[in-house]
């Protein structure tokens, strides 16, 4: 796999990643409040319009460099996700609001990790990730830990991991290889 990054889109042999923009606000809505994908998030409150205001006043996040927000796509052009990279300073970047729904290709959740730490690390030049997920997301938290996150704690509802460019660096061959494998590269 050889990827295409730049901030405002990330390419990978299946999946797109690409600024979200005010008209992704009813598929943000839908997905959000969608009861098979928002078990583990925060509650939405408000209508498609709601959300559509949200991302116009998100984009001065974005300008200032604070935030990034992304949609995930088929190749096709197919919303199946989102993903966001947001509290970022100097030392690293929050990675969340992963989400990936039914119209998503084979593998996508390790396109889109790839895909989007390779925008944290490499464009952003960003050196750890920090993320927090529901201790009840038994799918997301083992998925962190084959994607060779650390746990560093948590509460009774809250798991925390850290990714470290180091560890990123090394373990992205074996990732792409991975999604190599699956293309029958």
């Amino acid at each position: 796999m050889s990827a295409a990054l730049t901030l405002a889109r990330a390419e990978g042999p299946n999946l797109v990643l690409r600024l979200i923009q005010p008209g992704d606000a009813a598929y943000l809505h839908a997905l959000r409040t969608d009861a098979a994908y928002n078990e583990h998030l925060s509650p939405v409150q408000g209508t498609a319009e709601d959300q559509r205001r949200w991302i116009e006043a998100y984009t001065s996040r974005e300008a200032e460099g604070r935030e990034f927000y992304y949609i995930a796509e088929r190749r096709d052009g197919t919303p199946c996700g989102t993903v966001r990279l947001y509290n970022i300073r100097p030392e690293g970047f929050t990675w969340g609001s992963w989400i990936l729904d039914r119209n998503k290709p084979r593998r996508a959740a390790l396109e889109s990790a790839v895909l989007s730490f390779g925008i944290g690390f490499d464009v952003l030049g960003l050196d750890q990730a920090d993320l927090e997920v529901r201790a009840a997301n038994r799918h997301a938290t083992s998925f962190y830990r084959r994607f060779g996150m650390t746990e560093v704690g948590g509460t009774a509802q809250d798991l925390f991991f850290v990714y470290p460019k180091a560890r990123f660096l090394a373990d992205r061959p074996g990732h792409l290889a991975v999604l190599r494998e699956a293309d029958g590269q």
